[in-house]
């Protein structure tokens, strides 16, 4: 017999009588069994009853999940969140001595299973109100690694030191300046080295509730590593983070174990998560139903399976194709016009100093924008969106412009079906679809999360009738699969519209992905920034790269980037050749 389980969310069908015709609809129910039930006025589902006809899932899709479950999965969940909610199946396993990944979409239970490594969340064992003991878990894991690490923790000789996922969460946690809360959390006496290997030395006097998205991940990292723990949890740290910062936290944690110590990283940019990390977990599953740690795999190889969307070792395809990054193809003259251009500009901000070279764009193209947090990106993106005018130039791009500024905002009591209308009505199969915005309908603005409201905010920028569209950071919150989602869809609609598009964004690999050309930041933050360019990919990757004195070249089997081991003799190479991306 098919093992499966049932997800229902009760939010999305809130009619009583639209939940009554559900029931009546079940076949069991019919035969007078009751598989589809009412706790109170919630709609619930008996998983033993359950046939898996699908009939209640396609009578309400958005809020009924029915699905069967791999055969292999014989054991009830690690943990399960309540009847007809999230289960998690299985565990990643802590190396000690490595750096270990985690990679899969949102909502598939990454999160969950380290906060159940970090002690952070006590699991369940499918069993619901109930918290297991670590005598619990040693039995359920018996005979696999896991089953070590629990002992260990039952002995009391795992310490654990965890960086969460939310960071704007911090300053409700912690009050006064950044330089008492890491002096309260150092036990290794490396207090000024992290100062200075995470660059927080110009704000280590500023109250904590008045820093940046950028300086607090900064700081809960160097703050994460003044612990003196077994086993450091880092949960997605490039969030906020510009290239350089990554690298620089990523070459940290990629150096942090020792023989006695052990990492675990949640991350989705995968150059970075690459460049860190020595093994990698997949887990795959249904999004917001259930999910599955697979087998730990090298870190090459579990990339490059991720991408594959195949699991050969379990036998099992979790996503429908594969995910190539080929090798773009030339440009098709008779296709591509002048769009629009912009003259030579500077803008003062304070003390802060922009200029701007002048370039020009044209149509079927797609410019990405690379450079550090704080050199002015932000601010010559409003410029070309008419927010802000320079100071020595008249600008006029001559073109409708639609803007998707970098903060999104979140208080609007509008619902998304009212806010994106035009796209309902025009671009059904070329956004609303793709960009999974149907289960987000009947929301309000305020009610989505970060990358529910990163991808409306897309969706409406894409949508509105314009020549040039600015996106600033549209791969923030994001998964992998959703950030190489959203790079087709704006190539799609850029070469179905005949426009241009303008992205600003931080992950490398993303705008590897997207992008034809590239404008280039360079300067000092908060001080000085200059916009160079559009360059063809080659020559504005080559500058930014050689800045960051690293190289790139393509992994044989995907096409995908990937950073070269310092001192290589693929880095020497490349670098004394000056290609920096792509030999």
């Amino acid at each position: 017999m098919a093992k499966r389980i049932a997800v229902v969310d009760n939010t999305k069908i809130k009619d009583m009588e639209k939940k009554k015709h559900i029931q009546s609809l079940c076949p069991v129910n019919r035969a007078g069994t009751d598989c589809i039930y009412f706790d109170g006025p919630k709609l619930r589902i008996d998983e033993s009853s359950c046939i898996g006809c699908g009939i209640c899932s396609n009578a309400a899709p958005e809020a009924i999940k029915i699905i069967n479950l791999p055969e292999a999965l014989d054991k009830e969940p690690v943990h399960r969140f309540g009847k007809n909610e999230f289960a998690l199946y299985s565990l990643p396993i802590p190396i000690f001595g490595k750096v270990v990944g985690i990679i899969g979409v949102n909502g598939i239970g990454k999160s969950t299973a380290i906060k159940i490594l970090a002690n952070v969340l006590k699991p369940n064992l499918g069993i619901l109100d109930k918290e297991s003991s670590t005598q619990d878990l040693i039995n359920y894991f018996k005979g696999t690694e896991a089953q070590l690490y629990f002992e260990k923790v039952k002995k009391g000789s795992i310490k654990v030191a965890y960086k969460p996922q939310h960071v704007d969460s911090i300053p409700k946690q912690f009050t006064g300046k950044v330089i008492d809360l890491l002096k309260k959390v150092d036990e290794k006496g490396l207090l000024d080295e992290m100062c200075e290997k995470f660059e927080l030395t110009k704000f280590l006097d500023r109250d904590i509730k008045n820093i940046s998205g950028g300086e607090l991940q900064r700081v809960a990292c160097a703050a994460t590593f003044l612990k003196d723990a077994d086993l450091y949890i880092f949960d997605e740290v490039t969030s906020y983070l510009d290239i350089k910062q990554r690298l620089r936290v990523a070459k940290a944690i990629r150096e942090l174990p020792g023989q006695d110590k052990a990492v675990l990283v949640i991350e989705h940019d995968l150059i970075a998560l690459d460049y860190m990390t020595d093994y990698v977990h997949i887990m795959y599953g249904s999004k917001g139903a259930y999910g599955i740690v697979s087998q730990m795999r090298p870190t090459k190889n579990g990339i490059n399976t991720y991408l594959e969307g195949f699991l050969r070792e379990e036998n099992i395809r979790f996503r429908d194709s594969k995910i190539l990054f080929n090798v773009k193809a030339p440009e098709k003259s008779s296709e591509i016009h002048n769009l629009t251009s912009w003259p030579g500009f500077s803008k003062k901000y304070g003390d802060f100093r922009l200029e701007a070279d002048a370039g020009e764009l044209k149509t079927n193209e797609k410019v990405g924008i690379l450079g550090e947090n704080g050199i002015g990106k932000t601010s010559f993106v409003k410029i070309l969106a008419g927010v802000d005018r320079p100071d020595d130039a008249e600008l006029d791009l001559k073109v409708k412009v639609s803007y998707k500024p970098q903060y999104l905002d979140s208080t609007s009591e509008d619902m998304v079906m009212v806010l994106l209308q035009d796209a309902l009505q025009k671009y059904e199969v070329e956004l609303i679809r793709p960009l999974e915005i149907k289960p987000l309908l009947l929301k309000k603005i305020c009610e989505l999360s970060g990358g529910e409201l990163q991808r409306v905010a897309i969706c409406l920028a894409l949508s509105v009738p314009a020549d040039l569209v600015l996106l600033d950071e549209p791969s923030a919150y994001l998964d992998v699969e959703q950030r190489l989602n959203i790079s087709k869809v704006i190539s799609h609609i850029v070469e179905m519209r005949k426009i241009s598009a303008l992205i600003v964004d931080h992950d490398l690999l993303f705008l590897d992905y997207l992008s034809d050309k590239l404008l280039v930041f360079s300067g000092e933050p908060a001080r000085h920034g200059k916009a160079q360019g559009p360059y063809p990919m080659e020559k504005g990757m080559n500058s930014l790269l050689k800045e960051l004195a690293i190289t790139l070249r393509r992994e044989e089997a995907t096409g995908r980037p990937r950073i070269n081991k310092e001192e290589s003799y693929k880095d020497r190479e490349q670098k004394s050749s000056g290609k920096y991306y792509y030999a």
